[in-house]
């Protein structure tokens, strides 16, 4: 059903690669993105969540610099422990947040520089690579031009890269960073996941956006949703888990020959798209061309 869109909507559909380092340890988190082309001038669109890690990681790890030098003087300070504690909670350091994201652009193009627009309200970034001299991807997304077959029931494919298979990172115990390396495995191979619109989203008394009947993986985020010629109807943007009510407590069952008390909260776990109208009209209020699918095509 799929085969030749994810063909053609794969020339121009780009992983981007994360690594983290969090504060209590050493460990180094993989994780993935997506974005798409919108024309060949360089414009991708992502999600918005996606693109604050990517412009908010230099001053992530400015932050934890900042924390580190003031820390330092008080190393031999019998009060250490106490400044510390308060120097954590000035830079809001902690195990839950990273004090240092790295990103990749994974055959995307040779840029000297990035601009990004987040959007206000919605799931939604524009990223521009600036000054490339050499574009590593092939034609363009081609938006539905009539919003009004966004209709439920009809069948739909997504397209990201969920499973972080890269190795080519370490932790440089000289430096105390993480660091991109030269080996190891550097790509991660795409996934595409189908489903049916179930619902449209509402805010504001507009539709922006379009529920799936299955789940967006993590790392699908700002991979492309589209039919089956390749026409882009939306992006990926979350998961809405929905809780189903046919709750399990204390329930007896047996399995292999035991009776075993058991519990279960089920839950429906559906994908939450960007609308295709909300990203065209992003990409007008900022002037960037894009093209829209021939209703013959």
């Amino acid at each position: 059903m799929f085969v030749e869109a994810i063909e053609k909507v794969d020339q121009f559909t780009r992983p981007v690669h994360f690594i983290l380092r969090y504060y209590t340890g050493s460990d180094i988190v993989p994780g993935t993105a997506t974005l798409f082309f919108v024309n060949e001038d360089g414009f991708a669109v992502t999600c918005r969540h996606v693109a604050r890690q990517i412009l908010y990681s230099s001053s992530i790890y400015e932050n934890y610099q900042k924390f580190k030098g003031e820390l330092r003087r008080f190393e031999k300070d019998p009060g250490f422990e106490t400044q510390r504690l308060f120097l954590e909670s000035k830079y809001k350091i902690n195990s839950e947040n990273p004090i240092r994201i790295l990103f990749n652009f994974i055959k995307c193009a040779s840029y000297k520089g990035l601009t990004i627009h987040l959007h206000p309200t919605q799931d939604l970034a524009i990223i521009q690579f600036r000054d490339f001299n050499s574009r590593q991807y092939q034609g363009y997304a081609k938006f539905l031009k009539d919003s009004r077959q966004v209709k439920q029931g009809r069948y739909l494919c997504r397209l990201g890269y969920p499973f972080p298979e890269f190795t080519n990172y370490k932790y440089n115990k000289n430096t105390g960073d993480i660091e991109w390396t030269k080996e190891g495995r550097v790509n991660t191979p795409s996934f595409p996941i189908d489903g049916i619109i179930t619902r449209h989203i509402g805010e504001s008394n507009a539709v922006t956006g379009i529920e799936m009947s299955t789940p967006g993986l993590r790392g699908q985020s700002g991979g492309p949703l589209f039919d089956r010629k390749g026409t882009i109807y939306g992006m990926q943007s979350s998961t809405r888990h929905l809780h189903l009510g046919f709750d399990q407590v204390n329930r007896e069952v047996i399995t292999d020959g035991h009776r075993k008390k058991v519990s279960n909260y089920p839950f429906l776990n559906v994908g939450q798209c960007v609308h295709v109208d909300v990203i065209k009209q992003f990409l007008r209020e900022k002037n960037i061309t894009f093209f829209e699918a021939d209703e013959t095509e």
